[in-house]
């Protein structure tokens, strides 16, 4: 752990040694991330070049089944993970309760620009109703396909609560024969 990271982590009240006995790992931040989407506002989303392909991929792929999907988060810095978690203290919420549902800095997988926060018109963002639209269901049986696989089910060993819209894209196994990869 670097000497920034652990001094962000202190100046959050965050023990390192807490979010190792969750089993949580370090995520290094990308050499290069490229757009992979734009929002309706204009908003610019990035992820690494290959998952930036294969989200482009499952959203038209999504929208020719007529799933509507887009994105409501992508690559997010430690910088601003850090500004997440503090804001969050600021307004008094505990410590342990934020860290059911956000990461600290260093551990998110939106630092690795292969992880991305899902939405779909109609569904609040970012709330477990999620899983009960078309597009959960699409994405349950579709994603993995595009090499994206849900993060945080029920009952998940990282000990986040439930995030059905939260989705990882995976480096394909060499293994896999060219025909199932993307």
């Amino acid at each position: 752990m670097s000497m920034m990271l652990a001094q962000r982590l202190a100046e959050l009240g965050i023990d390192p040694q807490t979010l190792a006995a969750r089993g949580l790992r370090l995520h290094a931040e990308p050499a290069a991330l490229v757009e992979a989407d734009r929002g309706a506002d204009g908003r610019v989303f990035e992820l690494i070049a290959p998952a930036a392909v294969a989200w482009q991929q499952l959203r038209d792929a999504a929208a020719a089944d007529g799933i509507s999907l887009f994105l409501v988060s992508a690559f997010r810095s430690i910088a601003r993970q850090h500004e997440i978690v503090a804001a969050k203290l600021a307004r008094g919420q505990r410590l342990e309760e934020i860290l059911r549902v956000s990461a600290a800095p260093g551990y998110s997988e939106h630092h690795t620009g292969r992880a991305i926060d899902i939405g779909t018109p109609g569904s609040p963002l970012l709330e477990q109703e999620f899983e009960t639209t078309a597009a959960y269901a699409w994405l349950t049986a579709h994603a993995g396909r595009f090499g994206f696989t849900l993060s945080y089910p029920a009952g998940n060993a990282d000990g986040y609560l439930y995030e059905p819209w939260h989705w990882c894209w995976q480096t394909p196994d060499p293994r896999t024969p060219k025909e199932q990869q993307v």
